[in-house]
């Protein structure tokens, strides 16, 4: 580990801030590329003919990387001797490998709290439309059948009586809890552990949250921890007035199960706003009428977008400057 204590050591020197190079490896919004290059030489290496050999030519002057999306596995992380620090664009990092980066003494960043109020908007948003089939009645207008074939029939679900159970109750799982009260929902919740402070109703299994409400509201991480938590035995548990809404990441749903859930009427409906592997919608989800998919959408308002870009910036620029981070990740954890 001495290699990166000298590197920790350099990172809180003044004089090391004379524009360390950092690696681009995918495009991100004008204010992260703006507000790097005042800092930082930026080598965006997706513009290069020859991407991959752009990279090998920089890695030894690579000390940190921003990344949106693209997968900072073992291997990546290999080809750079002097990286410091790796700042993901977005609440989720399970494209970067945390603890390995841990291991090496390398800080990984991600952008909490700016998206919170958002993607919660955008959860409700698509329970609601879910709920009362928004989107269907939508194109029964479009289509013209209000005119010619009268009102769009009754929806079969409402939201009175319903009982929201959360899978995931961390920043943005509260902030849906909150709003979700306010439309007079109990709320119940499972995680890893019991919360304190928090006085919904805890379930030690995601079956026995499956089982004791109607509304399934997921807000996991992705991950092997994760990976199709929700398959046959929740779903069943859920219910044929069950509506499942994910808004964490697509690989905590077997989509095959979903289907086949959807499909048999196990449960009522779905809302998607993220799948297992995006872009790429399976057509036999697009094909059940009682879903509703969204192309992953839940922070992408340029306001929040933006607030997640300078984050990324003030990741990078913190620790130049002072050697710690903003937002670190718990896997990589702050070093003095």
């Amino acid at each position: 580990m001495a290699r990166r204590t000298d590197l920790f050591s350099r990172a809180k020197d003044p004089c090391a801030m004379t524009r360390p190079d950092i690696l681009m490896p995918s495009p991100m919004r004008d204010i992260v590329t703006a507000g790097l290059e005042a800092a930082f030489t930026v080598h965006k290496t997706y513009d290069a003919a020859e991407p991959e050999a752009a990279i090998d030519a920089v890695a030894d002057r690579i000390r940190g990387i921003a990344v949106v999306g693209r997968r900072i596995d073992k291997a990546m992380v290999d080809r750079f001797p002097n990286l410091e620090i790796v700042a993901n664009f977005g609440v989720g990092y399970d494209n970067v490998d945390a603890a390995y980066c841990g291991s090496k003494g390398i800080v990984v960043t991600n952008t909490p709290d700016v998206l919170t109020e958002e993607v919660a908007d955008t959860a409700i948003g698509l329970m609601l439309m879910t709920v009362r089939e928004l989107s269907a009645a939508e194109r029964w207008l479009r289509a013209g059948k209000w005119e010619n074939e009268g009102p769009y029939p009754l929806t079969r679900a409402t939201l009175r009586g319903r009982t929201l159970g959360i899978l995931g109750l961390g920043r943005i799982g509260k902030a849906i809890a909150h709003r979700a009260e306010a439309f007079g929902m109990p709320v119940h919740y499972h995680g890893r552990h019991r919360q304190a402070d928090v006085a919904y109703t805890y379930h030690d299994s995601l079956v026995s949250l499956a089982e004791a409400v109607d509304t399934l509201m997921l807000v996991a991480p992705g991950g092997a921890d994760t990976h199709h938590m929700v398959g046959e035995r929740v779903l069943k548990a859920l219910g044929p007035d069950g509506i499942l809404i994910n808004v964490g990441r697509g690989t905590v749903v077997s989509e095959t199960a979903l289907v086949a859930a959807l499909r048999k009427g196990t449960i009522l409906a779905a809302g998607l706003d993220v799948f297992e592997n995006e872009p790429h919608v399976p057509q036999a989800l697009v094909d059940c009428p009682n879903v509703v998919l969204l192309p992953h959408v839940g922070s992408a308002s340029v306001h929040t977008r933006n607030a997640m870009g300078q984050l990324v910036v003030d990741n990078l620029t913190a620790w130049f400057r002072t050697g710690k981070a903003v937002t670190p990740v718990p896997e990589t954890p702050q070093r003095t």
